[in-house]
């Protein structure tokens, strides 16, 4: 093939690629997050009515309380090792960060291919643990909930989409994707009854309601 056909036929490719993209015909499920499978929705209402109901108090909360990122294994702390859960195709180095790879996040439908575009979300928030009984935890407690990998409580997501979430329960915030509602919630509440955690009044209407078209 000439050089300069071979060279026009990529630049061509190249741009329709770019046009795909912008589409968003690339933003489906390249890769699905491996969140653990939270109970059903049945389980989860059972749950949500024997949560402990009591407003929340933040006094003395600090992030660096709950202490993250824990090595896992090897050279891989929790982040890292999300991330090769979660993405498909992740290439890392000696030094187990990510160097490619490619992340779809539920919470919104976008898929990245820079590890930096990704955050793991703690499902249920480390302020929000705080405020409903994790203030009383020992540091490892709080060590363990920040780092847990059994529970569907870590998520890669796209990291604007994360950082607009901040600290909010379902009441104040929920994914903009739809679709996500019901793993959501699912989830939030089977977090919240293995660590034993109260809800708020606001928070328990918003799952009750949520919980029950699901």
């Amino acid at each position: 093939m000439p050089k300069l056909y071979a060279r026009r036929r990529f630049a061509v490719l190249a741009a329709l690629t770019g046009l795909i993209a912008s589409a968003g015909l690339f933003n489906g499920p390249a890769a699905s997050a491996a969140l653990p499978t939270p109970v059903s929705a049945a389980t989860a209402r059972g749950y949500l009515a024997s949560l402990k109901v009591a407003p929340e108090n933040r006094t003395g909360y600090k992030r660096d309380l709950f202490p993250h990122w824990i090595t896992q294994s090897g050279t891989c702390n929790t982040r890292e090792t999300v991330l090769k859960r979660d993405g498909t195709n992740v290439v890392t180095n000696a030094a187990c960060a990510a160097t490619s790879g490619s992340w779809y996040s539920p919470f919104d439908g976008a898929t990245w291919t820079a590890a930096s575009d990704v955050d793991i979300d703690h499902l249920v928030p480390l302020a929000e643990a705080w405020d409903s009984g994790a203030s009383s935890w020992t540091t490892a407690q709080r060590q363990a909930f920040a780092n847990d990998l059994t529970r569907p409580q870590l998520l890669a997501v796209t990291d604007t989409v994360n950082q607009s979430k901040g600290d909010k329960d379902p009441a104040e915030w929920m994914p903009p994707r739809a679709a996500y509602h019901c793993t959501y919630v699912r989830a939030w509440v089977q977090v919240k009854y293995y660590y034993g955690l109260s809800v708020d009044t606001a928070e328990k209407t918003a799952l009750t309601n949520r919980l029950a078209g699901c």
